[in-house]
């Protein structure tokens, strides 16, 4: 009997072994793909799943436009299969990274070639900073239609590095592609319900794609790219006095903000304080928690009806 249980434990040992070997050997078989922000990362991992190792490099809760690579970033960059960035203003490091290196056998996507990209604008009493060069707005996947987009970008790129588990990669993007249509559905019947289409923002607008796809017109203390946080005093009174002269039930902060702007305008006028959340980076909190963009773009729709009447 005793020889029997030590026969057994070292066989149940040896399929243990073997069971994480299997699983090391998955593991380092798995394609790496690094992206520099939390919409390429979500994307990848909802049409890899467990196939990919995919990382983000951008930490939750980092300020994505101040964000600067480590030593160790660069390194997780060349020994990547494939890399995602966005390519918009606030990723100029990129490109000083992607030309000191061999790339030849790395494949990259940046996202704003997949899609029409917008100017910068500059609305009724912006608070704008001086720009030399035109500048368009990196925040692309606002809008759905713009994240199905990215989402075939990245399914074909997967597809091309990892033919074994491309039926599966196709299967898994076509699910989410009709999740994705219903939140543009969503999206659009939240607006099409409404009269006044004006939405204001005690903070930066990073929401050009959105406004564009749905006929939103809007007001903010600053554009989407801008590193400013703090409004002048002229900007807040022109912000609190459209929310009056239109009768705006609302005003919106972004994620990651200190609010301060947005707790003012909504003190003043008695408009709600709502967050319209533009998905760039997510709190650290959100992050452990696996908050998908899908979660925080349909809560963005339910926050958005509330603000327009």
């Amino acid at each position: 009997m005793k020889q029997w249980c030590i026969g057994a434990l070292m066989v149940s040992t040896l399929m243990t072994v073997e069971a994480r070997a299997k699983q090391d050997t998955a593991a380092v078989n798995r394609l790496s793909v690094v992206t520099t922000v939390f919409p390429a990362y979500d994307f990848t991992r909802e049409i890899a799943g467990s196939a990919v190792s995919v990382s983000m490099l951008l930490p939750p809760g980092a300020e994505s436009h101040s964000f600067e690579p480590t030593a160790q970033d660069i390194i997780r960059i060349q020994n990547s299969a494939l890399f995602i960035w966005v390519g918009g203003e606030s990723e100029s490091w990129v490109e000083r990274i992607l030309s000191s290196m061999d790339t030849s056998g790395l494949r990259v996507v940046r996202l704003m070639d997949c899609v029409q990209t917008l100017e910068e604008e500059v609305v009724e009493g912006m608070q704008a900073e001086e720009e030399e060069e035109v500048a368009y707005d990196e925040h692309i996947w606002t809008s759905p239609r713009n994240a199905m987009r990215i989402v075939e970008q990245i399914t074909a790129a997967l597809v091309a590095l990892d033919t074994q588990n491309a039926i599966a990669y196709q299967q898994r993007a076509t699910a989410y592609l009709a999740e994705l249509e219903t939140l543009d559905t969503a999206f659009r019947n939240a607006v099409a319900s409404r009269t006044h289409k004006t939405i204001v923002f005690g903070d930066r607008f990073p929401f050009r794609y959105l406004a564009e796809e749905y006929g939103l017109s809007y007001f903010a203390a600053f554009p989407g790219c801008s590193t400013e946080t703090e409004a002048s005093a002229a900007t807040v009174a022109f912000l609190i006095k459209k929310i009056r002269e239109e009768h705006i039930p609302a005003v919106f902060y972004i994620e990651l903000s200190n609010e301060r702007m947005a707790d003012m305008i909504s003190e003043e006028t008695g408009a709600a304080k709502h967050l319209l959340h533009a998905c760039h980076n997510i709190s650290k909190r959100d992050f452990d928690q696996g908050r998908t963009y899908l979660e925080l773009m349909n809560q963005n729709v339910i926050n958005l009806r509330e603000a327009l009447r």
